[in-house]
């Protein structure tokens, strides 16, 4: 998964982060179980602040894309499956 973030788009780092992430899970890129990169990995790779990625993922979190597990790390949620049938439900 390759995300880009731009600076001068007018959105949030974080909201950019989290819909390409979404993004990734609801085409199927990101299968589940699958792990994510780790906050500290993925903000160095991007340039950006640890607190910026954190956001990203507590939100994903919450929206129930993803599963945080402490000292492990941040993986798609295997019960997603019927969180993905309504949002492309709502796309179509």
């Amino acid at each position: 998964m390759k995300l880009i973030i731009s600076n001068v788009s007018g959105v949030p780092i974080y909201e950019q982060i989290k819909q390409q992430v979404k993004a990734a899970i609801l085409s199927g890129e990101l299968k589940e179980d699958e792990a994510l990169p780790s906050l500290r990995t993925l903000a160095k790779d991007l340039k950006i602040s640890v607190l910026t990625v954190t956001r990203a993922y507590t939100e994903l979190e919450q929206e129930g894309f993803v599963v945080s597990q402490v000292g492990i790390g941040t993986f798609v949620s295997a019960s997603n499956a019927e969180l993905l049938r309504d949002t492309k439900r709502r796309l179509v």
